[in-house]
């Protein structure tokens, strides 16, 4: 994606940035003219003038007060940018289990740049075996970012990372006050011990949604018809807590039930994968 230069103290470290995802392309579909099949065009409307304009008409704004707008030139709004330079500049070490999960924001491999493999090695082996991840701030694409480095498989990643003030305070979720009784709370944590894995197995898991989707789409490439599901009706709500505990339990015991495993999907036409793959890149 893009190249930088971790430093710390007097040490330099090239890398380069390469995305994390390798996912499909979210289905999403396109506005089209149901006469003649044409993918319509978006045109820019001003409603005082009544009338449609090109977009060399416009320019930036800001709303400081209730339709009222204060503009910007090309100019100007690049002053207004910080100057990329794509270093990492690492301020703190912490340990890894201080960062709560609610920071991340994206993620980023990073590897050696050119004659960077020793140092780069050096530095994630460092931070692996203190159990500790490094806070440093990041200028890229006209921003200035957080991120933590933290050792991964052998190498490093760059999470980016949520500035403090752009998180809400918990305490402003409503959670009224409730009473747990002790056998109620022994139910649940037998539940939770039922449904308990040692490991993270994120393969298990499918985007079922998108799968159906595909299929659907499949479907209709070949002419097919495509009827809506009947809708199930929400299961009723149960009351009484502790019968409900002992009723999932329950129904684990008599099913012996692990956490479950996604079966394999069967392979799409030549044509929808094609697309899929399409999609990727």
């Amino acid at each position: 994606m893009s190249s930088g230069t971790i430093s710390f103290g007097l040490v330099a470290i090239p890398v380069n940035l390469y995305s994390t995802a390798e996912t499909e392309k979210k289905v999403s579909f396109s506005m089209v003219h149901e006469k003649c099949g044409t993918r319509v065009k978006y045109r820019y409307y001003c409603p005082t003038d009544d009338e449609l304009i090109e977009r060399d008409e416009i320019t930036k704004g800001y709303e400081f007060a209730k339709g009222q707008y204060v503009l910007f030139s090309k100019d100007e709004l690049k002053a207004l940018d910080p100057e990329p330079t794509n270093a990492i500049e690492i301020q703190e070490f912490v340990p890894l289990a201080q960062v709560d999960p609610i920071y991340f924001e994206k993620a980023y491999y990073l590897g050696p740049g050119k004659a960077g493999a020793k140092p780069y090695k050096l530095l994630s082996q460092a931070m692996l075996e203190t159990g500790r991840a490094a806070l440093a701030k990041y200028a890229a694409r006209g921003k200035n970012y957080i991120v933590l480095l933290r050792p991964f498989e052998g190498g490093l990643i760059m999470q980016q990372l949520r500035y403090a003030v752009d998180l809400r305070d918990f305490s402003e979720v409503p959670i009224d006050e409730a009473e747990i009784a002790d056998a109620e709370l022994e139910l649940a944590k037998q539940i939770v011990e039922q449904h308990s894995s040692d490991e993270f197995k994120p393969e298990q898991y499918e985007d079922d949604v998108r799968n159906q989707v595909w299929d659907l789409i499949e479907k209709k490439i070949a002419g097919e018809e495509i009827v809506a599901a009947p809708q199930v009706a929400p299961k009723a709500q149960i009351i009484d807590l502790m019968e409900a505990l002992k009723a999932s339990l329950g129904d684990d015991q008599k099913a012996g039930r692990k956490p479950p495993k996604r079966a394999k999907r069967k392979p799409a036409t030549a044509k929808v994968a094609k697309r899929k793959k399409a999609a990727k890149a």
